[in-house]
């Protein structure tokens, strides 16, 4: 699929969540650059990346766009600025839009899974956990970036005990295999393609 030539119109470029975690002494040695690479290639592919305007692996997501000439848009559990920089510690830099939602960051999580087509699910702790249970509950394309950390394997056990038609979720530690897999799931989505799958694994991006 030619994904720039989809993403042509401001209206049908693609907006993909990245969530993970801002705490990431848990996430691995390599995680900074593994996460870098996965803002690069949503950078390249053509698509707008929304994270949770947070410090740690959605920041170093951010700063791979960046500098992959992307476009990046944070949503703030504060409800302005000041309150984002004094109250909550979180950072302004490599995010050309922040929206300051104001509903804290069980709040935030809805409305930024919700603004996005998908949602990529990096290292992470709870609130990643919350942000793929609310993707998967309103049937959002998801992809599961595999790394040398747990959640990858966390959210398949969710998926795996979740007791639901598996079909809308890709797994893979390739990041450009994986925005791929993420970019057609998107598609088939906008035009009406898609088609539950009766497959009772994650389908898998490699």
């Amino acid at each position: 699929m030619n994904t720039h030539n989809y993403a042509k119109h401001g209206h049908n470029q693609i907006k993909i969540c990245v969530s993970g975690a801002a705490e990431t002494g848990h996430c691995g040695i390599d995680a900074l650059e593994k996460a870098k690479e996965l803002g690069k290639e949503i950078a390249r592919q053509g698509a707008v990346l929304l994270t949770g305007a947070t410090t740690g692996f959605p920041l170093w997501v951010a700063m791979g766009a960046k500098e992959a000439g992307g476009f990046s848009i944070g949503f703030s559990p504060a409800a302005s600025e000041r309150e984002h920089v004094e109250v909550y510690k979180l950072p302004l830099d490599y995010l050309d839009l922040i929206v300051y939602t104001g509903f804290g960051y069980p709040g935030r999580d809805l409305l930024l899974t919700r603004s996005s087509d998908a949602v990529i699910c990096g290292c992470g702790r709870v609130g990643t956990i919350h942000e793929f249970t609310i993707a998967f509950e309103d049937g959002k394309p998801i992809g599961i970036f595999e790394g040398p950390w747990e959640m990858g394997e966390q959210l398949k056990e969710i998926i795996k005990k979740g007791h639901r038609s598996i079909g809308k979720i890709v797994v893979g530690s390739n990041p450009k295999k994986l925005v791929e897999g993420v970019f057609e799931l998107v598609k088939k989505e906008k035009t009406g393609e898609y088609k539950i799958s009766s497959s009772s694994s994650p389908d898998t991006a490699q």
